[in-house]
C-alpha cells in the first residue's frame, strides 16, 4: 500500500456514497466470485459529468475506490472522464498494493458501464466537429490500426466497444464482444490516449441475432448472424453514438471500401480479396455508408500488421478470432436446443441412419453426417417438420437458380451481374429474373451463370454489380441444375 493517508481520507469521508441510487445510468462490477461489489451511477448533462455517486460492499479498498471515482469524475468533461483508468483510481488512493488494485479495476469498470449507459440513452451530447472520429475498437489489430490512421489524419479520436454477449459457458477470451473483450479494448484505447465508451447491447443482440439464429435453425435454415448483427444491431447504434458525440464519421477495421456512382454511396470490395468483408456488411444502407470510413479497405493484412508494429501497438501479432462471437466455447447443439431425432435418408427415401436433430446440419455439408457410404455424401435438404435430412451425391446439389426472400435492391435489378452466396465463396455470374426497380422485393429469382453446389436456405445472397454491392436478400430455396 502506498500513502495510507489518502486511502484513510476516502474511507472516513467517502465522496458521493449513496448518491444517485435511483439513476438509470449506473454500472456494477464484482460480485460473489470476489466478494467485492461496486456500483457507480452518473448524471450526464451535455458534455459534462454533472454528478457521480457510488455504493460498495466488501473490503475497505472497494469502498475507497468507489469514492475515488466520484472525486475523479464529478464535474469533469465527458471525454476526459472516458479516459479514466484503474491506475488513476489507485493513484488517487496513494497507490494501492497489488492485492488491493482489484478494487480500483472494479471501480473503473463500474464507472465505464455507467458512462456507457448514459451514452446509449442519449444523455451525452457534444458539439459537432468534422475532425472528430468515432472508432469501433474490438481489441484486435485491425480496429487499433483504424484508430491509428485516424490519429495520423489529425482527428480527435473516440473509441467505442460493444458488449454483445455474456454466457456462463462462453469463452470470453476468444470472443470480440464479451466483457473480457470490452476490458481489453478499453485498456488498448487508453494506452493509445483515447477516451473510451462501452455500449451494452446484450438485449438487442440476443433478440435480433441469437434468438433469430436459434429459430432459423429450428425451421431448417442456416442463417448468417454476422450479416444480421451488422445490419440490425451494431452500426445503427454506433452511428447514433457518433452523432451524439459530435463525430463527423464512424471508422471500423473492416476490409471494405465505399464508392459513389453518382446516385449515392455503395459498398465495394476491399483491395485484398482474401480479407474482403463486404458480404458481412451487405445490409448496410446508403445513408449509413455516407457516414462511414473503412481505412483498411485499400490495405492488405501484412501492411496493417506492419503499421501496428511501427506504432508499437501491443496487438500487432494478435491472432484473429475464428468463431462466431457468441459460440466461442459453447456447445453448439446445446445453444440450438436440438429438436427430436430423425432419419437420414437418400434421394429415394431409404433410411441410412439417425441423427440427434436437423438443426446441426447445413445444406452442402459433407463431414460429420454419421453415415457410411462408398462415395461421399452431402446434405441436400432438411425438413424441419419431419426431421428428415436428405443426403446424396455432390452432383445432386448443383443448381442454376436460387430464390431469395426479403430482397433489397439499391440499384435496378438489371445492374446485378454477380452474386455471392456464402462469405467464403467467390462471386459468380448472376442475373435477376425480371426487370425490377430499386427497393424492397418480397421475392427475387436469381439465374446463375454457372451451376453451384448448393445454396443453403437462410444464408445471405449478396447481389453485386462487378465488385460493388447493389442489393441483398435471404436464400429461401434452390432449384435443380436443369431448372428453367
Amino acid at each position: 500500500m502506498g500513502d495510507s493517508t489518502q486511502l484513510a481520507d476516502h474511507l472516513s469521508a467517502p465522496r458521493g456514497q449513496g448518491r444517485l441510487n435511483d439513476s438509470p445510468h449506473s454500472g456494477a462490477a464484482g460480485g460473489a466470485a470476489c466478494g467485492d461489489l461496486i456500483r457507480v451511477a452518473v448524471r450526464v448533462e451535455g458534455d459534462r459529468i454533472a454528478e457521480t455517486g457510488f455504493v460498495a460492499s466488501g473490503c475497505a479498498a472497494a469502498r475507497a475506490a468507489g469514492s475515488a471515482v466520484v472525486e475523479l469524475t464529478h464535474g469533469e468533461p465527458f471525454l476526459e472522464a472516458a479516459r479514466l483508468t484503474a491506475d488513476d483510481v489507485s493513484d488517487a488512493l496513494g497507490g494501492l498494493s497489488p492485492q488491493a488494485c482489484h478494487a480500483a479495476e472494479l471501480a473503473a469498470d463500474a464507472f465505464h458501464r455507467a458512462l456507457g449507459a448514459a451514452a446509449r440513452d442519449g444523455a451525452a451530447r457534444l458539439a459537432p466537429d468534422e475532425n472528430r472520429t468515432l472508432v469501433a475498437m474490438s481489441g484486435g489489430v485491425d480496429s487499433a490500426v483504424a484508430a491509428k490512421l485516424a490519429l495520423d489524419e489529425g482527428h480527435e479520436v473516440i473509441a467505442v466497444t460493444l458488449e454483445l454477449w455474456a454466457h456462463p459457458d462462453h469463452d470470453g477470451e476468444r470472443s470480440c464482444c464479451s466483457p473480457q473483450a470490452v476490458t481489453g479494448a478499453r485498456a488498448l484505447a487508453h494506452r493509445m490516449g483515447l477516451p473510451h465508451v462501452t455500449l451494452d447491447l446484450r438485449d438487442a443482440f440476443k433478440q435480433e441475432v441469437v434468438d433469430d439464429f436459434v429459430n432459423e435453425h429450428a425451421e431448417g435454415r442456416t442463417p448468417n448472424p454476422c450479416v444480421r448483427c451488422n445490419g440490425l444491431v451494431r452500426f445503427d447504434r454506433m452511428l447514433a453514438l457518433a452523432e451524439q458525440l459530435g463525430a463527423g464519421r464512424l471508422a471500423t477495421g473492416h476490409y471494405a471500401r465505399i464508392e459513389h456512382d453518382g446516385n449515392g454511396p455503395l459498398l465495394t470490395a476491399a483491395a485484398d480479396p482474401r480479407k474482403d468483408q463486404t458480404y458481412m456488411l451487405a445490409r448496410l444502407e446508403p445513408h449509413e455508408l455516407g457516414r462511414l470510413w473503412f481505412p483498411l479497405g485499400t490495405l492488405e493484412k501484412p501492411a496493417v500488421r506492419d503499421i501496428a508494429r511501427a506504432a508499437g501497438l501491443p496487438v500487432a501479432e494478435k491472432p484473429e478470432s475464428q468463431d462466431l462471437c457468441f459460440l466461442a466455447g459453447l456447445d453448439r447443439g446445446r445453444l440450438l436446443q436440438l429438436g427430436d431425432p430423425g432419419d437420414i435418408v437418400d434421394v429415394e427415401g431409404n433410411v441410412l441412419g439417425r441423427h440427434a436433430g436437423q438443426e446441426s446440419f447445413t445444406v452442402g455439408q459433407r463431414r460429420g453426417l454419421g453415415v457410411a457410404a462408398p462415395t461421399p455424401l452431402y446434405v441436400l435438404h432438411k425438413d424441419a417438420r419431419s426431421g428428415r435430412v436428405t443426403v446424396g451425391p455432390r452432383e445432386a446439389l448443383a443448381t442454376r437458380q436460387v430464390e431469395v426472400r426479403n430482397g433489397k435492391l439499391l440499384r435496378p435489378g438489371s445492374a446485378v451481374n454477380r452474386v455471392k452466396l456464402r462469405y467464403r465463396s467467390s462471386p459468380i455470374a448472376c442475373a435477376v429474373r425480371a426487370d425490377l426497380e430499386p427497393g424492397e422485393h418480397p421475392r427475387l429469382v436469381l439465374e446463375l451463370g454457372d451451376a453451384v453446389d448448393g445454396a443453403a436456405p437462410g444464408q445471405t445472397a449478396c447481389l453485386m454489380c462487378n465488385d460493388t454491392v447493389v442489393g441483398w436478400g435471404t436464400i429461401s430455396k434452390m432449384e435443380g441444375a436443369n431448372a428453367a
